[in-house]
């Protein structure tokens, strides 16, 4: 480790020493991750339709179908390897919203399920809830006392 005396000579330093990140080969594998698990959603819906259900019903089966494949992805730990290698391509669409709710879960299961399971699941995701939740609230507010 080098001695650095000055701000423009730690600077020099840090650029020097941090590894530069791929950003273009990051971006591509994020956007054909994403686009694959679009296609995954998009074929099931296809499935749906063409076994007679209604637009609502095989939107609801495609979440449904995604949040548990996530689920089950993140149970055998294989979710993780997805995300490490896409990045946000994984945690973008509502497969990233399963595996926040999953992994915690998993993580204090040890703890029990109400101390550990039950009040840890939401760590990640409780917030994400509570502000969309909140937030679409107080704007159905808005809208019905100005519309």
């Amino acid at each position: 480790m080098s001695h650095v005396d000055s701000p423009k000579e730690y600077q020099k330093f840090i650029e020097k020493e941090s590894p530069n990140s791929p950003i273009v080969k990051n971006c591509f594998r994020a956007f054909w991750v994403g686009g694959l698990i679009c296609a995954i959603g998009q074929l099931i819906y296809f499935y749906c339709t063409s076994k007679g259900l209604d637009n609502t019903s095989s939107s609801t089966v495609v979440s449904i179908c995604l949040v548990g494949l996530s689920a089950f992805l993140t149970a055998i730990n294989v979710f993780n390897r997805i995300g490490k290698f896409a990045g946000a391509g994984s945690l973008i669409p509502i497969t990233g919203f399963a595996n926040s709710i999953v992994s915690p879960a998993m993580e204090y299961k040890s703890e029990g399920y109400v101390m550990g399971v039950g009040a840890k699941m939401f760590t990640v995701a409780g917030p994400v809830l509570v502000f969309g939740i909140s937030s679409s609230v107080i704007l159905g507010i808005i809208l019905c006392l100005f519309a």
